[in-house]
């Protein structure tokens, strides 16, 4: 069994929307077949606490412009780790730091990865900076 299309549809897009605030290391690995209870997890990670809760802020916009709300969320008042739950897919978006401590990744490295649009994690030039 791999993720659904549906599941799939929205992990892009929750990547998307993470990616416009600048998210790092966007991942989205197939969990399903491991775990009944989600199909996708994405992960994200951010440089600080404002920039996490601004990628939570606009994955949740976006996925709600699709009809999509999360059942349940968790970690948004230390905002270093805050989980979205949407059933189909958990976004995780979390401070670089506590995603090398927790390396969901390593956890999950049997798993599939899902393959994201090239613009999900291309190089940013920061604003201001020489071209």
């Amino acid at each position: 069994m791999t993720a659904t299309s549906e599941a799939t549809a929205l992990a892009i897009e929750a990547a998307l929307a993470a990616s416009d605030k600048l998210a790092q290391d966007i991942v989205a690995i197939d969990v399903s077949e491991h775990l009944v209870i989600t199909d996708v997890f994405v992960l994200a990670s951010a440089a600080n606490e404002p920039q996490v809760k601004a990628i939570v802020d606009a994955v949740q916009e976006r996925l709600l412009k699709l009809g999509a709300k999360p059942l349940r969320r968790e970690g948004e008042q230390q905002a270093r780790w805050v989980l979205l739950d949407y059933g189909d897919i958990v976004v995780h978006v979390q401070i670089a730091e506590e995603r090398i401590h927790y390396a969901i990744e390593r956890l999950w490295k049997d798993c599939p990865v899902i393959a994201l649009p090239e613009e999900v994690n291309r190089p940013r030039q920061i604003a201001g900076a020489a071209e």
